[in-house]
């Protein structure tokens, strides 16, 4: 079995984790390589492992009864999936799956939760953790109800790349459409303004940063809060960028 140095790990959760926590999941820890489209929790279907991401990008979905799916929120190298069961909740109607391949780092969900239970202080750090995750759905239902697409748009992009390393990102037009909730020639047009003001440019399947503080200035109000809150009540900046 490998052994995993929590100095080189490249989850952030990981990496804060206090020395004693980190070696409670250790002995249940597996790196995987985790393909395009592999889902990390299923829906309504008891959660076999926490997945702590390094690389790639997870995307939470919910579907409605006549199967139209939107995103709800992104996992990355800062947080991991399965949370729902630190609120000791055992499934979810949600669906986490990979929207960028990557890898990750498993543990087995009875190895999480009896770190959990053993550890008071680890299970306050992962509530903390799921509280940021609940404001950054919050403030996407405000960015849905009260700021423009290409606004909103930007706001996706800046998530995407606080996420995955480096400028090019790795996403497409069909996802960017799944996490607007609008057809695919809606985001086109969008892209094409952003485009416009030089802050991306956008090619078949990549998204390439050109200027973010740029992105930031047109997402306005709708981007930063929860991740200012992620480093606060975590501790570490949400992205060093």
């Amino acid at each position: 079995m490998p052994h995993f140095d929590q100095s080189t790990v490249e989850n952030t959760l990981l990496k804060l984790l206090s020395v004693d926590g980190f070696a409670r999941l250790s002995g249940g820890m597996e790196r995987v390589d985790l393909p395009l489209r592999h889902v990390l929790v299923a829906s309504d279907v008891p959660t076999t492992h926490v997945c702590f991401l390094e690389r790639g990008l997870g995307s939470m979905v919910v579907s409605s009864t006549d199967e139209e799916v939107v995103e709800i929120g992104h996992i990355g190298r800062e947080g991991a999936s399965g949370m729902h069961v630190v609120l000791a909740v055992e499934t979810t109607p949600t669906r986490t799956f990979m929207q960028v391949a990557g890898s990750g780092i498993m543990v087995p969900m009875e190895t999480f939760q009896r770190a959990l239970a053993d550890d008071p202080e680890m299970k306050d750090f992962f509530l903390r953790y799921v509280h940021t995750t609940v404001l950054q759905l919050a403030h996407s239902a405000l960015a849905n109800a009260r700021y423009n697409m290409h606004e909103r748009l930007a706001r996706w992009i800046l998530m995407c790349h606080d996420r995955l390393e480096g400028n090019n990102l790795a996403i497409t037009h069909e996802f960017l459409a799944l996490m607007l909730g609008v057809r695919r020639s809606g985001v086109t047009n969008e892209l094409h303004v952003l485009e416009g003001v030089h802050a991306i440019r956008s090619t078949r399947g990549n998204v390439r940063i050109l200027d973010r503080e740029k992105l930031i200035e047109i997402a306005d109000g709708c981007y930063g809060v929860p991740e200012r809150e992620y480093e606060k009540v975590l501790g570490l900046p949400h992205c060093a960028r």
